[in-house]
């Protein structure tokens, strides 16, 4: 009876460290795919005549690759290091800064950028 309960006990621990294992393993996954995006900031604002404008502004020191889209236009750029794109305005006054999406990522990742212009 009590070479019984040694057994539960030993396997109720076996249970509990395979589960503490798993959550280790996956808040690690998690924490190296939330370190894995470059840091950038998106900039909105609008121009003196009253424009939604938008930019980029890269926070590492790698180029990036990166896009902003409006209205299923999309403006490819590299993006320097440590630098700011320029301004992208938006055409008509209905636009807000909702409308803009925007996508960078690390430019060894996407050669085919290497052909645009610098944001």
């Amino acid at each position: 009876m009590v070479l019984n309960k040694n057994i539960q006990n030993v396997s109720f621990t076996n249970f509990f460290l395979m589960i503490l294992l798993l959550v280790v393993l996956t808040c690690t996954l998690i924490s190296f795919y939330a370190q894995a995006r470059p840091k950038t900031k998106t900039i909105h604002g609008h121009d003196l005549e009253g424009f939604a404008r938008t930019k980029i502004k890269n926070e590492t020191i790698k180029d990036l690759a990166c896009w902003i889209a409006l209205d299923g236009h999309k403006y490819k750029f590299r993006l320097p290091a440590l630098a700011e794109s320029q301004w992208y305005t938006a055409n008509d006054k209905g636009y807000t800064y909702i409308n803009f999406k925007t996508w960078c990522d690390y430019i060894e990742f996407h050669p085919e950028y290497q052909k645009y212009n610098r944001g």
